[in-house]
């Protein structure tokens, strides 16, 4: 059975976001290797949308926060919620 998360990248095609999900997919594919089941790309029916959810849970949607989001974000949003504590390196958040 497997327990690693899936992450699926909800993209509005008609809008030409199909590279930016393939993009952060790679990212979160390269930067989270082992602890990812993998990740899927679904096209929307929906216009405009732009949702990550991991196992199904909303991570982030681009209307609720009023912006895509930068692959930082991304990668610390995913880290906090699959891997607590995985040092992200220059995608780490700054200490202050």
């Amino acid at each position: 059975m497997e327990t690693r998360p899936t992450i699926t990248i909800e993209y509005c095609p008609k809008c030409g976001w199909m590279l930016r999900a393939a993009y952060m997919a790679q990212e979160l594919l390269t930067t989270f290797t082992g602890h990812l089941h993998g990740v899927l790309l679904r096209p929307s029916a929906v216009e405009g949308r732009y949702t990550i959810f991991i196992d199904g849970q909303k991570l982030f949607d681009r209307k609720d926060a009023g912006h895509f989001p930068e692959i930082k974000e991304l990668k610390q949003l995913v880290r906090d919620s699959i891997a607590p504590g995985m040092p992200l390196g220059h995608s780490d958040k700054k200490q202050v």
